[in-house]
């Protein structure tokens, strides 16, 4: 790995698609304070020591990846069986495969946008 393991729990960051409206939704929810680093997936690609912290927080690829991305669906990849290393290829290969948004705040990563998650990530985040 190319990242040192302690930066990772460091870090406040939040990779999102600025094009979503339920990740500006999100955003504008959590309010995130001035020492977050807001990510654009889209302009600013994820590489993969980011894409590697990301793993070491969440324990897999496949947690951080996205089925409801139009390509998943074109692809007919749900009738593939995927191994953690497609998850990983195919996060890279194209943003849409990301999960989104995926916050990292003290330790902890909360991935994607159901209610469940943003409320966990609102409470570490704002008390």
């Amino acid at each position: 790995m190319d990242f040192d393991i302690l930066t990772i729990f460091l870090v406040k960051k939040i990779y999102h698609l600025s094009t979503c409206d339920t990740c500006k939704r999100i955003l504008k929810e959590l309010n995130p304070t001035s020492d977050f680093v807001l990510q654009d997936i889209k302009s600013e690609a994820i590489t993969q020591s980011q894409l590697e912290e990301m793993k070491s927080l969440s324990g897999t690829y496949e947690s951080l990846f996205s089925k409801r991305a139009r390509l998943y669906k074109e692809r007919d990849l749900k009738n593939k069986t995927l191994s953690e290393n497609d998850y990983k290829d195919l996060i890279l290969e194209h943003y849409t495969f990301l999960k989104r948004p995926v916050i990292i705040y003290d330790n902890q990563i909360f991935i994607g946008n159901s209610k469940k998650v943003v409320e966990a990530a609102n409470k570490q985040i704002n008390g």
